[in-house]
């Protein structure tokens, strides 16, 4: 790629890292980087990666924006209430970096779209806020062999993995979403919004990392925090035999919708945002 002199300028601070270079800001400009969720986690994602000039940004998300959503989905404004959250972040993504193409999706992501919507994508992000969601965006990648990063957040506390093809997935750890009806609401647990900020740029690291080969990604790892005592935790994983879409027989063969569920912490640990 031949970058302009405006370019080299705006990426003059990824250019000068030993472990990015032209040839990285090269690779992240060809890169194309899937945001499912536009709201506390896709928020700072989506911002960080056009910042970075990803040059294919997708963001798919169904809902409109609430007055709500403003105390953490930092892409969203107040004259944005009632918008569709994928034009009002289209709008702040062209206006952070004319550089990028912006390709939205106004709908759910479903069993009957992900792999049509994931499939020309070199790097997926988790950024919902459902149990459903987030195990079928993991069987779907695991599926298609498609790498992503899985983010959750409550209250004070955060959690995140990274999936490579042959790496332990969401499943490997947590097996099913749990049943309906047995977990409190996202509106009735609360989360501070900076928390969404602090994971969201970790996610955002992460796709960055994938498309220019820099660093070590968290595969086989679960990183963790508590914001209230600021402590951090790495657990490492291993992919399970028994996994039921990565395992040695997988009984996922087909994606499925399940049934909506609340989002909290689990009996298992899984969070959401």
């Amino acid at each position: 790629m031949n970058f302009t002199e405006n370019q080299i300028n705006r990426y003059s601070q990824h250019i000068l890292l030993q472990d990015v270079g032209v040839e990285g800001q090269e690779k992240i400009s060809r890169g194309k980087v899937l945001v499912v969720g536009v709201g506390g986690l896709g928020s700072p994602v989506a911002l960080y990666l056009a910042a970075a000039g990803v040059g294919t940004i997708g963001v798919i998300d169904g809902d409109v924006v609430d007055l709500s959503n403003l105390q953490r989905q930092i892409i969203h404004f107040t004259e944005d209430v009632g918008k569709p959250k994928v034009i009002s972040a289209k709008e702040k993504i062209n206006r952070l970096n004319p550089d990028v193409q912006v390709i939205t999706y106004q709908a759910l992501l479903t069993a009957e779209n992900v792999q049509e919507i994931i499939r020309d994508y070199d790097f997926v992000v988790d950024g919902t806020d459902n149990f459903p969601a987030k195990f079928l965006i993991n069987d779907a990648c695991v599926i298609a062999g498609k790498p992503f990063s899985h983010g959750g957040i409550l209250r004070f506390e955060g959690q995140t993995l990274t999936y490579l093809p042959g790496a332990p997935c969401y499943r490997c750890l947590f097996h099913s979403p749990p049943p309906p009806n047995t977990v409190p609401t996202c509106s009735q647990a609360g989360v501070l919004g900076a928390i969404a900020g602090m994971l969201g740029t970790i996610q955002a690291a992460e796709a960055l990392k994938y498309l220019t080969g820099a660093g070590e990604l968290l595969t086989g790892k679960l990183l963790s925090f508590n914001a209230k005592t600021m402590n951090f935790r790495t657990i490492t994983t291993k992919r399970s035999d028994k996994c039921p879409v990565c395992g040695k027989n997988p009984t996922i063969t087909k994606l499925i919708d399940y049934e909506q569920a609340g989002c909290d912490i689990s009996d298992r640990k899984t969070i959401n945002n």
